[in-house]
């Protein structure tokens, strides 16, 4: 007999191909640059915006670059899956500070292929390619602080 699972209820509706993008966003980052995911997102359905603690504004050819890296990924065509987990299996794996003070003891894995995998509540495509074309339109450094503010379509 299968068990249900219970999370904690998500703080609201997401667009599922930008918050799916938002992911592939924050796993390019890391990947190309060694920094951390966003410290501070807003998604949205037309534009979203995610913050990152970084050193310094992007060159030119890095915002091509990661603009480049995100659309190779959607057009692979990776699906999106979840597993669900205790946060004591995964505590090593993932900052668990980042989830909120009444998180529930199971949470659920996200997945983008081998790409990208964080802990979510959030609502996604189901492979990748639905997504459509992503497009860094604006990036902004002040503070410490690389605001990237991305599109679809």
């Amino acid at each position: 007999m299968e068990q249900e699972v219970k999370l904690n209820a998500h703080n609201k509706q997401e667009f599922p191909p930008m918050h799916t993008a938002e992911h592939i966003l924050n796993g390019t980052m890391v990947k190309m640059f060694d920094c951390g995911r966003a410290v501070s997102a807003h998604v949205e359905r037309t534009k979203s915006k995610l913050d990152y603690d970084f050193p310094r504004e992007l060159t030119a050819e890095e915002v091509a670059a990661v603009e480049a890296r995100v659309n190779e990924v959607i057009a692979a065509d990776m699906p999106v899956t979840y597993e669900f987990v205790s946060q004591q299996d995964v505590a090593e794996r993932f900052d668990l500070m980042r989830l909120p003070d009444n998180a529930s003891e199971t949470v659920r894995i996200v997945s983008i292929g081998d790409y990208d995998h964080c802990l979510c509540a959030g609502t996604h495509v189901e492979h990748t390619a639905e997504i459509g074309t992503f497009r860094i339109s604006s990036t902004r450094f002040k503070d410490g602080r690389l605001r990237i503010v991305f599109r679809l379509g």
